[in-house]
């Protein structure tokens, strides 16, 4: 069984001792969607939210979170990140957002990634509220990553 690298021998929450590892180019992609009524897309979509440009103001939040994410993730270690980018398509019933976060360090970037495409989504959800309070926010994953000790990992199709 695979040992959780966040618990000691006693089960204590740890920050993992990355001190000895070298850095490696290290790069992480996640995925979610958001999906809304035809209504709140559309006024994305055209730019008719009241509260401005939802889908530049989303992008910058994403990659402000990405920045942040050992402040928010308890055990997370700050990284000098080369690079995060978030891209936002959107389809028939709402917005996928995909988020790629790059560094060359002794951790890697999935939780940024991660945090980048959750606060992504629920920036849309804040700005776009008022048109659709029943949105859903879903299928949060990473896509794959690379670099490091346990090479390169892509997830299977869904």
């Amino acid at each position: 069984m695979t040992r959780l690298t966040h618990l000691d021998d006693a089960g204590a929450a740890h920050m993992v001792d990355v001190g000895a590892k070298q850095p490696t180019a290290r790069e992480a992609i996640a995925t979610g969607r958001i999906t809304m009524t035809l209504e709140a897309l559309t006024a994305i979509r055209d730019g008719a939210a009241t509260k401005g440009d939802v889908v530049a103001v989303a992008r910058i939040a994403g990659i402000m979170a990405a920045k942040r994410t050992s402040e928010l993730i308890p055990l997370c270690h700050p990284l000098p990140l080369s690079r995060v980018a978030v891209d936002l398509a959107f389809d028939k019933t709402g917005i996928v957002a995909t988020a790629t976060a790059k560094t060359d360090g002794k951790t890697g970037v999935e939780m940024e990634a991660l945090t980048a495409v959750s606060v992504t989504l629920l920036t849309i959800y804040d700005m776009a509220k008022a048109i659709d309070k029943a949105m859903v926010i879903s299928e949060v994953r990473l896509l794959a990553k690379s670099g490091g000790k346990s090479g390169d990992w892509t997830a299977p199709a869904s």
